[in-house]
């Protein structure tokens, strides 16, 4: 097999664990990394091992010039279905990070333009590639917790306040009169939201019948640090995610089935599963996961057709339909003053007992509010959008 061109598109920040990953791949013989898309260039070090490849600021140039098969894009929120577009017109393919828009209406520009084009996107949600998900979904199938009651999710994190000076769009809702959208449950702890969703097999657009926000700040931003969501499904059953950027004790994120006979936990970034039913012991599994860029490798190279692509953006419809819920929802509410402390030596502000809230709301499926959180029954304004 010869080796795939690709293209990166934004290979500092969260780009950087692309950049390893092609280095990874390029190892194996799948890619040759052929160019990179940065406004000051990559320096030799940051190279090392992957060649000399061609640099420039210019994506579709970039493109044009390299022959690239594939492009990586993992530049701001705002630019991606610009960028996406820019490569599927070209014929190229594309591993798009998540989010893959700011709003419905631009996610459905870039799926659609891409389906004209004729090309193959991959969304990076990388936990959708875990092992665990249809292994959890088979264990459903079989009864094992019996019906499912509704699925929740807990992410409860830590970011210092100079997270949000990293860049001009993060922690924005808008910037320049363009939708960014920002917030906890959409970017940093976006992949709880799509992994309860797929759990759920809730992953279209048309899965999603209603939604519930209560989106609030304890930073000084424009954007959501904590915040839930609940969504109601064609499945007929909820998905509540909690999260925030303040908690006391961060800890792994999880999302948890719920079923009439027991419960199945999924810490998504350990690929560890915890099932938990009626007259047994508790049973842990680890499980592998498959990379989404290799993914996306396989499926244009085998000839036999059977490697499936793991996430086309259809498979992100449902989790598109809540960031346009969070977009359309009203502005985050701040905190009152009392609601929150800084840690001095972290630089970061802290929510006293948000940390228990955040698993409450994933073990009952209770939006804040409900939960009696003082703060959110004060300052949360809870939108329902139905879809």
């Amino acid at each position: 097999m010869t080796a795939l061109p690709i293209v990166l598109a934004g290979a500092r920040g969260h780009g950087r664990w692309h950049l390893d990953n092609i280095r990874r791949l390029q190892d194996k013989g799948l890619v040759r990394l052929a160019g990179v898309c940065e406004l000051t260039p990559l320096t030799a070090d940051e190279l090392r091992g992957l060649g000399e490849p061609e640099q420039s600021a210019d994506l579709g140039a970039l493109l044009d010039s390299t022959g690239a098969r594939i492009a990586v894009i993992c530049t701001p929120i705002p630019t991606h279905t610009d960028l996406a577009l820019t490569a599927a017109e070209r014929g190229v393919h594309i591993l798009l990070e998540k989010p893959p828009a700011p709003s419905y209406a631009e996610f459905r520009r870039m799926a659609d333009g891409v389906a004209k084009a004729g090309v193959v996107c991959q969304i990076g949600f990388q936990s959708l590639g875990a092992h665990a998900l249809p292994a959890i979904r088979e264990l459903i199938v079989e009864g094992a917790i019996g019906a499912v009651a509704g699925i929740g999710g807990a992410g409860a994190w830590a970011r210092a306040e100079a997270y949000y000076r990293r860049a001009p769009w993060a922690g924005r809702r808008r910037l320049n009169g363009v939708d960014v959208i920002d917030g906890v449950l959409t970017n940093p702890l976006a992949h709880a939201v799509a992994t309860a969703l797929a759990l759920g097999g809730s992953t279209r657009a048309e899965d999603v019948t209603g939604i519930e926000t209560e989106l609030l700040r304890a930073n000084d931003i424009e954007s959501d640090d904590t915040s839930c969501v609940r969504v109601t499904t064609a499945q007929g059953h909820q998905v509540t995610v909690a999260a925030t950027l303040c908690a006391e004790n961060p800890d792994e994120p999880y999302v948890v089935v719920h079923g009439s006979r027991g419960r199945i936990t999924f810490w998504y970034k350990q690929d560890r599963v915890l099932l938990q039913r009626a007259d047994h012991g508790p049973e842990e599994y680890e499980y592998g996961r498959t990379d989404l860029l290799e993914n996306l490798v396989e499926h244009l190279t085998d000839e036999t057709g059977r490697t499936a692509l793991l996430v086309p953006p259809d498979a992100t419809g449902a989790f598109m339909k809540v960031v346009e819920a969070i977009r359309v929802a009203p502005d985050p509410a701040p905190l009152p003053a009392g609601a929150w402390h800084l840690l001095p030596d972290e630089g970061r502000r802290v929510v006293p007992g948000v940390d228990g809230l955040v698993a409450a709301a994933a073990d009952t499926l209770a939006l804040y509010s409900e939960l009696g959180a003082p703060w959110a029954l004060t300052t949360a304004n809870p939108k329902e959008v139905s879809t």
